[in-house]
């Protein structure tokens, strides 16, 4: 479901420019922000980078061609 959505137009003008550099559309732009954001809410003690990281660990993992290992707790 779609829900618009008025932000300022600075807002949307550093959107378009970030979403053009990252290959995403302004929307998913705004939405990676949204996301980030309320986690890093959440988890006060992560960083962005290691946020950032675990996303793009999960999203590997989903890969079938995953050159992933589990990690084996001893």
């Amino acid at each position: 479901m779609s829900v618009a959505v008025r932000i300022s137009s600075s807002l949307a003008e550093k959107a378009k420019i970030r979403s053009k550099a990252m290959h995403r559309s302004v929307a998913g732009q705004i939405e990676y922000w949204a996301k980030m954001g309320e986690i890093l809410e959440d988890n006060p003690d992560l960083s962005f980078a290691f946020v950032q990281e675990i996303l793009i660990g999960k999203e590997e993992a989903k890969n079938e061609n995953s050159e992933l290992t589990p990690y084996e707790f001893q």
